[in-house]
């Protein structure tokens, strides 16, 4: 549960929804959260009953995530006659926010846009428009494929997050933000209408063995905090710092938890709030 800038401007209640169901195809390199899938479909209504135990637990929500370790639009995660009955009990809803892998857009999406009687938008993972680092995180896509996908989810109708990697394998300090800027470039060119931010962190094994490798570093608090600047600044959509775990990203006891209020404040405002001055800038060592 948290409170999530709306498009309207006003802080709506969202609930967030972790389904458990089949483990994505796509394999991406630094994802995790294949831990909390199966290895096999589940049962006909299982993702269902999910959804409407978590609803019944959230009370006066405005928005709900509907977030699959995967593919909203993957049958094999979630079957078709899971998706209608989900689909019934959103009407009361503002919004519903699903993910979904761009070469799973298709007409399906719109149809259960329709069914539930409410905004959708559709959460994908753009992670880096960095021609050379793209294809190694194992996304199977293109920026094209990306961009294809997007304009579809917009002529339907249909509205588009992304999620950005700050600072993603095999990147320095300076590159990672660098990228991660240009992404939200890109993001917003091809018309996404809200960017989410996200601090690569290690966990999944295959971070863990780059960073052995001396390959992969997560960035640092004061790196986030660019990118967000940036993005908010552009003006051209929303932007929000992910903050789940990020007190990892910083250690210094003189100013982390003034830097995170401030993120949070950028999140619920869309506004640059007054920089934090501490030794340290951020990367949590003085």
């Amino acid at each position: 549960m948290e409170g999530e800038r709306a498009r309207d401007g006003s802080t709506q209640s969202v609930g967030t929804v972790f389904i458990t169901n089949r483990e994505c195809p796509f394999t991406c390199l630094m994802c995790d959260l294949w831990k909390y899938t199966t290895d096999e479909s589940v049962p006909a209504g299982a993702v269902d009953r999910q959804v409407e135990i978590a609803l019944s637990q959230m009370g006066d929500i405005r928005q709900v995530k509907l977030y699959n370790a995967g593919n909203f639009f993957d049958d094999r995660a979630i079957s078709p006659g899971d998706r209608e009955s989900i689909a019934a009990r959103l009407g009361h809803l503002d919004a519903v926010i699903v993910e979904n892998h761009p070469k799973l857009v298709d007409h399906r999406i719109a149809e259960f846009r329709d069914a539930a009687g409410t905004e959708v938008d559709v959460a994908m993972g753009l992670e880096t428009v960095h021609p050379e680092l793209l294809p190694r995180l194992n996304k199977r896509m293109t920026l094209s494929d990306f961009e294809a996908a997007t304009g579809r989810l917009r002529a339907d109708g249909l509205h588009v997050r992304a999620f950005i990697l700050v600072r993603a394998p095999f990147m320095s300090e300076a590159e990672g933000v660098e990228w991660a800027c240009r992404s939200i470039d890109f993001a917003f060119s091809v018309g996404v209408e809200c960017c989410a931010v996200i601090p690569t962190r290690a966990g999944n094994g295959a971070l863990d063995a780059l960073a052995s490798a001396g390959d992969f570093r997560p960035p640092t608090l004061a790196s986030l905090e660019s990118v967000a600047e940036y993005g908010v600044g552009l003006g051209h959509g929303r932007v929000f710092a992910d903050l789940w775990d990020v007190d990892r990203l910083a250690t210094c006891p003189g100013c982390t938890t003034l830097r995170l209020e401030r993120l949070r404040t950028l999140n619920h405002t869309q506004a640059i709030p007054e920089s934090v001055a501490c030794d340290c800038r951020g990367t949590g060592a003085v």
